[in-house]
């Protein structure tokens, strides 16, 4: 269900940065907006949290991180440290984020379509205005995952996220084409999997995604 996935996203989202104990939460518009839900299944979520002791509310304020976290080992896959190491993992990213879009084709709701597609824009956005736009690169490939339907998608693309920052800072620093060219490829390709996502088209979302993913790879070590 989708409250059971929600539940399952915040509580991933706490203890990392922003969700530290006693941390103020964003607001239920935006976390919302992040999460790809309506504010109704978002606050269900929430109330499980409280109920868990692991969110407090206080009237007027929002909703805080709880004082204490329960302690738990998180995944550690390692730095990627040399150039075969590198180019696997992208290998990896086309394997797992290619199945992720198609299965989104299929199983996003239409608030995540408009989080998949607000994703987007703010990537395109934060270029206009000469930023690497690095956070809401991996934002919007995040907003996939967490429209497939299927959770252990989200966590373990997450759980990826250091791995994934490294790789595409790497592929923007040493590519070949001039930076203007490269992203513009980028935008294109990332419109091309919101498309196919919007039209749920599972082989072409799959497609569209793993054509983004080679083509990073191509702009890293060549055709």
């Amino acid at each position: 269900m989708l409250g059971d996935k929600v539940y399952a996203d915040l509580l991933q989202l706490l203890g990392t940065p922003g969700f530290e104990p006693r941390a103020r939460m964003p607001a239920e518009t935006a976390l919302a907006e992040r999460l790809g839900v309506s504010r109704p299944v978002l606050r269900q979520a929430l109330s499980r949290l409280r109920d868990e002791g692991l969110v407090q509310t206080l009237k007027g304020s929002g909703n805080f991180v709880a004082d204490t976290l329960p302690t738990r080992e998180a995944p550690f896959f390692g730095t990627l440290n040399h150039i075969a190491d590198i180019r696997a993992f992208l290998e990896f990213r086309c394997c797992m984020e290619g199945e992720a879009a198609a299965l989104a084709a299929l199983a996003r709701t239409a608030d995540q379509l408009e989080h998949i597609r607000a994703c987007r824009d703010r990537f395109e956005q934060a270029l206009t205005h000469g930023r690497e736009a690095l956070e809401e690169d991996i934002a919007f490939h995040e907003a996939i995952s967490q429209a497939c339907g299927n959770r252990f998608f989200g966590m373990t693309i997450a759980a990826f996220a250091p791995q994934t920052r490294f790789s595409i800072g790497l592929v923007r620093s040493i590519a070949g084409k001039p930076r203007g060219e490269r992203l513009a490829d980028v935008c294109r390709e990332h419109a091309h999997i919101e498309q196919a996502i919007a039209q749920q088209d599972a082989p072409a979302a799959r497609q569209a995604m793993e054509s983004h993913l080679r083509g990073g790879i191509a702009r890293l070590f060549g055709q």
